[in-house]
């Protein structure tokens, strides 16, 4: 199902990538993507693809932003984080930032739907029983993301995650599939 719904959606959503890819390029220097290591299944990091939303510098400026971090946990959240780029705001909002992860589905490195994968500094900062996230290839679309996901702390995240491990099933996916789609169109929690 995977490869099936990604391999669709890249092939449909094609212009809309490629333009947001040119937008991007033109409107500010430095690439259209942004690849992060984050951690997959088992504790092995991969390469997660996303359009650049943020200005090039943004990892170094993370730094100075700590102190502003709006989660308790080792995750980070920021309202009006200054990194963000005017077209990365945009495409934020409308989780258009997201689409180039249906290519790391397509590498076998996430499934369509699993705990979203963590940063690896992130990672490295999680209690041990968080590690039970790892159980599973990470998602673009989760629990976590069809919930009010900024109100939640960084535990009530996990504590999804492992209710989608208990729970996981075709029929499961399914759900949080077609559950995603108002969730995004909502913008519930996107910034």
């Amino acid at each position: 199902m995977d490869l099936l719904v990604a391999g669709t959606m890249l092939l449909c959503l094609g212009p809309l990538l490629l333009t947001v890819y040119l937008i991007i390029k033109i409107t500010d220097p430095g690439p259209a993507f942004f690849v992060q290591q984050r951690m997959g299944r088992g504790g092995i990091p991969f390469g997660m693809y996303k359009f650049r939303s943020m200005v090039m510098n943004a990892d170094a400026l993370k730094t100075e932003l700590l102190s502003q971090n709006e989660r308790v946990g080792p995750a980070f959240k920021m309202t009006n984080d200054p990194r963000i780029t005017p077209i990365g705001r945009f495409i934020r909002k409308w989780s258009i930032d997201e689409l180039p992860q249906l290519f790391n589905v397509l590498r076998g490195e996430m499934s369509l739907v699993g705990p979203r994968p963590l940063p690896l500094e992130e990672d490295q900062q999680m209690a041990q029983w968080h590690n039970m996230r790892r159980q599973a290839n990470p998602g673009l679309t989760c629990y976590w993301q069809i919930s009010d996901r900024d109100s939640l702390s960084f535990d009530e995240w996990v504590r999804l995650d492992i209710k989608y491990l208990r729970e996981r099933s075709l029929l499961t996916d399914l759900k949080i599939l077609l559950m995603t789609v108002p969730a995004v169109l909502s913008q519930r929690g996107a910034k």
